[in-house]
């Protein structure tokens, strides 16, 4: 893209944003007296933090715990509760 003039980037920023939000843009750069000033460029969406194991060694399981997974299949299922 051409650059935009400061007085066309002030009246349409927010269509110059949704084109750069939308892909159609990789970037926009902004001009002042035919100078380049400035570029509008998406963000890098941040990696989603670590979480699994947050609550590790946190509690302690049962050895029973399992004792009940058939029954609880069986009602997931939509068998009768015996």
């Amino acid at each position: 893209m051409n650059p935009v003039n400061m007085l066309e980037a002030k009246s349409s920023l927010s269509r110059l944003l949704q084109s750069v939000e939308d892909g159609r843009e990789r970037e926009i750069i902004i001009a002042r007296n035919g100078k380049p000033v400035a570029r509008i460029v998406p963000l890098e969406s941040a990696p989603a933090s670590r979480r699994i194991g947050v609550a590790k060694g946190c509690f302690d399981i049962g050895a029973s715990i399992d004792q009940h997974h058939d029954v609880i299949v069986a009602q997931f299922l939509g068998a009768p509760i015996p």
